[in-house]
């Protein structure tokens, strides 16, 4: 895949610390089993203390156990969808996403090879689904809105997929692979 190899853990990525605000990993996973790379998205239950049915990446909070990022979106990834920390190759990082439920969200992108058999947690994993990564280059298939929030002005993103809307943080951090694998037109 065109552009994979560019996502490395030394390229230049943009760190946040705001205070207050606590650490996140998600994992960004690209499945590589067919000619088409496919994102692997999560569908938030209503029963999560945060951003209920919001699609998001496998991913979450980290814990004092964790050594660091990469370790907590991996665990999360196993919690979350049952895959295996064998399973993924790590790519990278990309820009620190904050949120304003207080989160600093860092993405790490890792690929599979296939998408393994997934066993979500039913506590935190209404559904799981995949989106080919294609859909998301063609910037005709997205749409932005300026959202104001506590003063501060900022676009967000939103993607329609088969009745899924994928947006705010996720589409963010979807945007800013496209674009760092140079795949993004429109």
């Amino acid at each position: 895949m065109r552009g994979l190899r560019e996502i490395s853990i030394s390229a230049e990525r943009q760190g946040l610390t705001i205070e207050g605000f606590r650490r996140a990993g998600v994992l960004v996973p690209l499945v590589m089993e067919s000619r088409r790379p496919e994102l692997l998205f999560t569908k938030r239950t209503e029963e999560v203390e945060s951003h209920k049915g919001q699609i998001s990446f496998p991913g979450g909070m980290s814990d004092t156990g964790d050594t660091d990022i990469v370790e907590t979106s991996l665990r999360e990834a196993r919690e979350e969808l049952g895959i295996a920390a064998s399973a993924v190759a790590v790519r990278g990082f990309l820009d620190d996403v904050a949120v304003p439920s207080g989160f600093i969200i860092t993405p790490v992108v890792g690929t599979l090879e296939a998408l393994p058999p997934l066993t979500p947690n039913p506590a935190e994993v209404a559904e799981a689904f995949t989106v080919p990564l294609e859909f998301f280059c063609d910037g005709n298939n997205g749409r932005s809105e300026i959202r104001e929030r506590h003063g501060i002005k900022r676009e967000v993103w939103f993607y329609e997929y088969r009745g899924h809307t994928i947006w705010g943080a996720t589409a963010m951090i979807v945007r800013d692979l496209v674009a760092r694998m140079g795949m993004l037109n429109g």
